[in-house]
């Protein structure tokens, strides 16, 4: 049988014509008639939360100088963890849109002209990086007890030795402790996990920062050597288990402390917001008479 005779070719039922097919099914000429869409992008969560609250701002709802409501009762609103209030705090206090006054409250500034959002992307909020590091870290430490050579023990010794010879020197201590963990990937003699703790540590950008700058203490410090000392031993004793019962328990300890300081920030906040709404009223009776 011939292609014709078989109606393959041509305007016969094998093969319908271009305006037949596009009749009949419309979503292949989308291709000529691109569809008025531009293309989503993800938020974070805080991201979400702050451009709201830069809105309002940009809006003259919080006017400059006024006090925004206390972490827990933004976080009540809102349906979100403090945590994720005070990760979106953070940055708009990077953008120049509030002051968070310690033991006060946050204030709104003055906003940068045409400042209507909170910035661009600060990357992953400092609570949601350490949760990643956690689960990643963990099995890591894991890794590097079943393989860790004795070079790899003693390079891990001498990186703690190294921590608490800088205790008192925050920049050379935080160069010391990003060479711990790699030198922790790095004994698992696996290249990628070296990359994937590296990528994980190249995370920590403004937000992390500035959190540090309110919540990290001396007595952190003074634990996060102990951490790395426990790592480092677990690893050189070749148990898996401990290793990362260890890096667990390090990183969990961070989260704790960084987390009792927003739940502190937040409750002083409050307090201070309801004495400026309790002394309203007096200052008013007082204009009147």
């Amino acid at each position: 049988m011939t292609a014709a005779a078989s109606g393959v070719t041509g305007s016969g039922r094998g093969s319908p014509g271009p305006d037949r097919a596009r009749a009949e099914f419309p979503e292949a000429s989308l291709e000529e008639s691109p569809l008025p869409l531009t293309a989503v992008e993800p938020k974070r969560l805080y991201r979400q939360i702050a451009d709201q609250l830069a809105q309002l701002i940009a809006s003259g709802e919080f006017a400059a100088g006024s006090r925004l409501p206390a972490e827990r009762e933004l976080a009540g609103s809102l349906g979100v963890s403090r945590a994720s209030v005070r990760e979106a705090i953070i940055s708009l206090e990077m953008n120049g849109l509030v002051e968070v006054r310690v033991g006060t409250g946050i204030f709104v500034t003055r906003p940068p002209e045409g400042a209507v959002r909170a910035g661009g992307d600060g990357g992953p909020g400092p609570f949601e990086l350490l949760a990643a590091r956690r689960m990643v870290e963990g099995e890591i430490a894991a890794l590097a007890a079943k393989g860790a050579t004795a070079e790899d023990a003693d390079a891990l010794r001498e990186s703690v030795v190294r921590m608490e010879a800088m205790l008192d020197d925050f920049h050379a201590r935080e160069a010391g402790d990003r060479d711990f963990h790699m030198l922790v990937a790095r004994a698992t003699g696996n290249s990628s996990l070296e990359l994937d703790v590296e990528g994980l540590w190249n995370q920590r950008a403004g937000l992390w920062g500035r959190l540090q700058q309110h919540f990290h203490t001396r007595e952190l410090a003074v634990q996060t050597i102990r951490d790395h000392a426990a790592i480092a031993k677990a690893i050189a004793a070749h148990d898996p288990d401990a290793a990362r019962a260890a890096m667990h328990r390090h990183l969990s300890r961070v989260v704790r402390v960084f987390q009792r300081g927003v739940d502190a920030e937040a409750g002083r906040s409050a307090v201070a917001t309801g004495a400026a709404r309790a002394r309203r009223p007096a200052r008013q009776v007082k204009a009147r008479a």
